[in-house]
């Protein structure tokens, strides 16, 4: 025992044997015993970790000695158009770019390759991108982040893949991912429900010359983003100057008794206006209209006293038409009375009834008939 050197490795390590600097044996788990004297003789003993032979100089080592390490440690190589999907006992382990080469421990472990053609399809699965979003595998996530793009569409949008620049296809929402090598990869979310705008404060000039601050408020909605992306740079602002170039036209060309006494129509030709504008860069006009229509303080004092004006000349003629009505009506009363003695008799009870009512005390001089006849004769 006093020449020989006693190595001991457990299930978790393996030993590499070097005389004079060539390897001639793998060690497995187990007790191996070394001549002291043996001065050529090195043994590195390497932890197996995760299970990658990952030795400096492991290619070198390999090729050098591939009858001796074949046996224990398996070569996996990834092709230039395809990627290389490791599973570690049925886990998904490590993801290896286009070209990679690895070493892994033939054991404990079971290792499987699953490689993934790129060329043209670099979309990744549905359930490989539920295995990766998953917290454990956090880690390796992060490892991979910069080969692949995950991108989330939200609900009421639409993606638009860009591969090198040039937009490959759309996507409608849901979680998508790519493999971004070898390509320039992005993704651009569109918003497809109704946006509000408004065009506010816009000093524009009437047909006669009268200076307005209009507000007018629109509703759009991207119709073909495909054709929105080609057309603008900045939808939203095309949109904004269509609006505005639109209502411009539509006050202009109007007097400002027209625009408040149709408000309508000024709506309508905005509309008009802007429609098809619109549709060519692929938006829709759902709706617009003018919110306010502001007048300087002269031509608010002005306007007003116009109103005015207009509505005294109203009342006026609306009272001398009551008036006629009232004469007229007292004119064929009249022609009543002085036809049927009987109906003049009547009104003139009338008058004695309501003259009675104010009166508190009445003496009477000659009965009934002088009541009758010689005070409503008085009062005639």
């Amino acid at each position: 025992m006093l020449f020989r050197k006693r190595i001991v490795l457990d299930v978790t390590q393996r030993g590499l044997k070097f005389v004079r600097g060539q390897l001639t044996e793998v060690m497995l788990p187990g007790t191996h015993w070394l001549w002291t004297f043996q001065k050529d003789v090195r043994i590195e003993v390497l932890n197996l970790g995760v299970g990658e032979f990952n030795l400096a100089q492991a290619d070198t080592l390999y090729l050098a000695n591939r009858g001796l390490l074949a046996p224990v440690i398996e070569q996996v190589d990834i092709g230039n158009q395809e990627l290389g999907l490791v599973y570690r006992e049925g886990r998904l382990f490590a993801v290896l770019p286009p070209g990679a080469r690895r070493y892994y421990w033939r054991a404990p472990w079971q290792f499987e390759v699953k490689r993934q053609s790129i060329a043209d399809d670099f979309r990744i699965p549905a359930d490989l991108i539920a295995l990766l979003i998953q917290p454990q595998h956090a880690k390796l996530l992060a490892e991979v982040t910069s080969n692949l793009i995950l991108k989330e569409v939200p609900e009421h949008h639409l993606g638009l893949l860009l591969v090198n620049g040039k937009v490959e296809t759309p996507l409608n929402p849901g979680l998508y991912g790519f493999w971004k090598l070898g390509r320039m990869l992005a993704i651009e979310t569109i918003d497809l429900r109704s946006l509000a705008l408004d065009v506010q404060g816009q000093e524009i000039l009437s047909r006669d010359k009268v200076s307005l601050r209009v507000n007018l408020a629109a509703e759009v909605r991207v119709q073909d983003p495909m054709l929105m992306r080609r057309q603008a740079t900045d939808w939203k602002d095309a949109v904004y100057r269509t609006l505005q170039f639109g209502l411009r036209e539509a006050v202009g060309t109007r007097t400002l008794d027209q625009m408040l006494g149709n408000k309508g129509e000024l709506d309508g030709a905005i509309r008009a206006y802007a429609e098809p504008r619109l549709a060519s860069i692929g938006v829709g006009l759902v709706n617009a209209g003018i919110k306010d229509v502001i007048l300087p303080g002269e031509m608010k004092v002005l306007l007003n006293q116009v109103v005015e004006a207009e509505k005294q000349a109203q009342a006026n003629v609306i009272k001398r038409r009551e008036e006629t009505a009232a004469t007229r009506n007292l004119l064929n009363t009249a022609r009543m009375l002085e036809e049927n003695p009987v109906l003049m008799r009547l009104k003139e009870l009338e008058a004695l009834e309501k003259v009675t009512e104010k009166i508190g005390q009445l003496t009477v001089f000659g009965g009934l008939d002088g009541v009758m006849k010689q005070l409503v004769s008085l009062r005639a």
